[in-house]
């Protein structure tokens, strides 16, 4: 129960923060605008950053130290937003970038623990989670995309990439301090918070299609 209820604490935490969050971030993104650093270096590095924390950490089994540098690139990668904000470098490019980044990031990150639990780590059931945790992130952002690129909106979930990422990582962070079942509980956490986010969305576009149709019948 630990890792369920230190994930709840810390996404309350975020949804509490992120104002303070955004009069910190706009700040250090002008500093960052007059180096002469662009909004997409900073999504490319930090997804770099991430990949590497959870590729280079997670498979040996040092779960905390992989969160700790996971979580040091996802805080610097926050940035690219207020820097495109700042120099006006915004569109299509860097909007799909950024998205693209994120599914890759959050890729490396659950591939990293399915490497550790298939390996060294040998527990097949969270190797099984983590993999159902992976799949379900994929499904929930190709929901909106497609969605989206329907003409129809789906900014519907239970659990955004946020509460998703602070759930997985702080659930990985504990069990690496060696509190038990901190990440059995974030992966199921996750698996069941993903299920419900995918049925939210798949109800939402029937919903707006079935009502189109309906129209066009009339």
């Amino acid at each position: 129960m630990a890792g369920l209820l230190m994930s709840m604490v810390w996404t309350t935490m975020l949804n509490r923060l992120r104002p303070a969050l955004a009069k910190v971030v706009t700040p250090v993104g002008r500093t960052l605008a007059r180096t002469g650093v662009t909004p997409n270096v900073i999504t490319v590095v930090g997804t770099a950053g991430v990949v590497a924390g959870a590729l280079g950490f997670y498979p040996r089994g040092e779960l905390f130290w992989g969160t700790i540098v996971i979580t040091a690139f996802v805080l610097f990668d926050m940035f690219d937003g207020a820097v495109a904000r700042i120099t006006g470098k915004t569109g299509p490019w860097g909007a799909f970038l950024d998205s693209t980044m994120d599914r890759v990031a959050d890729a490396a990150i659950f591939s990293g623990l399915i490497l550790w639990f298939t390996g060294a780590g040998n527990n097949a059931l969270l190797a099984w989670l983590a993999l159902y945790c992976l799949v379900s992130g994929v499904v929930i952002s190709y929901a909106k995309a497609r969605a989206e690129g329907l003409g129809l909106t789906c900014d519907v979930g239970i659990a955004e990439r946020a509460e998703r990422l602070i759930i997985s990582l702080v659930g990985a962070g504990l069990y690496g301090l060696g509190v038990p079942y901190a990440l059995h509980t974030a992966l199921v956490v996750l698996a069941v918070l993903g299920t419900i986010t995918v049925a939210q969305r798949f109800h939402t576009v029937y919903a707006q299609t079935r009502a189109a149709a309906e129209r066009v019948g009339r």
